[in-house]
């Protein structure tokens, strides 16, 4: 087996040192994928409606596609569009008919949305999947890990069938399910694991059967692969998961920012591992991290997506984050460093200047790199203090050092408060916190980074209240919304009836 290792070992090097050879990203690459996307588009509903053969024919092509086409955000897609995908019908938005729909609601709203995944994005998926796989070349690992399993806590791959025989289910479900064969012999939890569609009852499973696995990387969201290993640790009486799973060198996380895991995570662990942030959304993959030195990730510009952002301030969103009519947006050759931006994507699974929801930041525009900095209506300004998930992850991850507690979930609000206003924080830990400390510190933390925080502070901001609660008071509210998969994600923010349905919640439960 290990002559197997040394193989593939060179194999992933000599692949990776060709890809850094011959892929150096240019802004040119996106121009070209633009017009890959609307030339294979052009004979769809959408493609005719907009005219894609005449865009095509302009001289500068993504300025006739922007000036033509509208920006979306999901109900007006789905409202004028993909609501005909899910009934099958064919080349609404993409060439053929749609048979996958990924689930998900993010971490806002109340109603499931379903996104198309067609094939050509299932494809583009797996291809970013493999550069993922051959950037682990720089890490100089052992032969060894080469051969080793990697386990994916994905959602169900027992998928649900629409009335009109499509299929729907979580992306990780969706994606283990039509995974490549050689990769089959690589992942865990196997076939019979991976179909299960109670979440409790698969954790409990896979805790169960973990020593019979070699696993050496771990894929998942970062609060459930947190939970795993905990309870493998309790149920198996191991001092940490090296115990049993020796090899697990990497650990590959998406969905939330990992600063407030960080702690916990190296408890749970026997030596160090690498962390490497991948930007997976139910759109496409848009992003990994390259390097370990460098916390951020580059966008892939050649991969069936296409992307535009739109400056995240008051010229184009309200205070409720909703795009003004007016709002413009920018090509990736425009943009500058150290600005928010919302995402823009087209896609080959028929997504046309969708409005993702997440916020990014660009840390270097040579290298197209990103850092994700929030949602578009997770963020807190009810009096212009302009407080991003950024700021909010970061002071908390600060404050639970400080005082050496761990912090795997929270969530804010704003309030009427005497007059003025007040934030209130809640913070899910299974260890003692103190309120008033920590108040104190997240207080003079987010006056520290930024700037509009600390002026309201003093201004409109009259108290700042923290609640500690259980960790799990915050999945039972998941479960208790049904959402309670591989994806869910707790907000970072709740507002309107989201966050009247937290506190009726709390005062139920209480």
């Amino acid at each position: 087996m290990a002559i197997i290792g040394n193989l593939l070992k060179r194999f992933v090097k000599a692949r990776k040192t060709i890809q850094d050879r011959l892929r150096k990203p240019s802004p040119e690459w996106q121009q070209k994928e633009l017009r890959e996307l609307l030339f294979k588009a052009k004979n769809t509903e959408f493609g005719k409606t907009y005219n894609f053969s005449q865009i095509l024919k302009a001289p500068d092509v993504y300025k006739a596609f922007s000036e033509r086409v509208h920006i979306y955000d999901y109900n007006s897609i789905f409202d004028n569009w993909w609501y005909k995908t899910l009934r099958g019908v064919e080349n609404v938005t993409w060439p053929g008919r749609t048979l996958f729909f990924a689930l998900t609601s993010g971490t806002s709203g109340s109603a499931s949305k379903r996104v198309p995944i067609t094939v050509d994005m299932i494809k583009a998926m797996r291809k970013g999947s493999v550069r993922q796989i051959l950037s682990i070349a720089d890490l100089n690992l052992p032969e060894e890990l080469y051969q080793k399993k990697v386990l994916l806590l994905g959602g169900s791959t027992k998928l649900m069938r629409n009335a009109y025989g499509l299929y729907e289910g979580d992306l990780s479900g969706i994606l283990a399910k039509k995974q490549p064969k050689w990769f089959a012999q690589f992942s865990k939890p196997g076939p019979e694991v991976a179909a299960m569609t109670d979440w409790d009852a698969k954790i409990d499973e896979m805790v169960k059967r973990a020593p019979e696995w070699d696993i050496g990387i771990m894929v998942g969201v970062p609060a459930w692969g947190q939970i795993l290993l905990e309870k493998i640790i309790a149920y198996h009486k191991l001092n940490s998961i090296h115990d049993i799973w020796p090899n697990l060198s990497i650990y590959v996380h998406s969905g939330v920012a990992f600063g407030p895991y960080t702690e916990s995570f190296k408890q749970l662990m026997g030596k160090e591992i690498y962390y490497i942030e991948s930007y997976l959304a139910s759109e496409g993959l848009m992003a990994f991290q390259v390097q370990q030195e460098r916390k951020a990730m580059q966008l892939f510009m050649d991969n069936g997506i296409f992307f535009e952002f739109v400056p995240f301030n008051e010229e184009n969103f309200t205070e409720e984050g909703n795009l003004r009519s007016t709002a413009k947006a920018l090509s990736i050759a425009d943009i500058e460093e150290g600005q928010d931006y919302a995402l823009l994507v087209t896609t080959c699974a028929g997504a046309w200047r969708y409005l993702i929801g997440d916020t990014v930041r660009f840390t270097s525009k040579e290298r197209f790199e990103i850092v994700i900095t929030g949602r578009t209506r997770h963020f807190l300004s009810i009096c212009g203090e302009h407080l991003s998930v950024e700021n909010m992850t970061q002071a908390i991850t600060i404050a639970s050092r400080e005082l050496s507690v761990d912090i795997k979930e929270f969530t804010v609000c704003g309030v009427p408060y005497e007059g003025m206003f007040a934030h209130k924080w809640y913070i899910g830990s299974d260890t003692p916190v103190d309120e008033g400390q920590f108040k104190r510190i997240l207080d003079e933390q987010l006056c520290l980074l930024n700037d509009d925080y600390r002026t309201e502070r003093g201004a409109a901001i009259k108290e700042v209240f923290v609640k500690v609660l259980p960790l799990q008071k915050f999945y039972d509210f998941i479960e208790f919304r049904g959402r309670k998969t591989a994806q869910s994600k707790f907000p970072r923010v709740v507002k309107g009836d989201l966050q009247r349905q937290w506190e009726m919640f709390l005062g139920q439960s209480s």
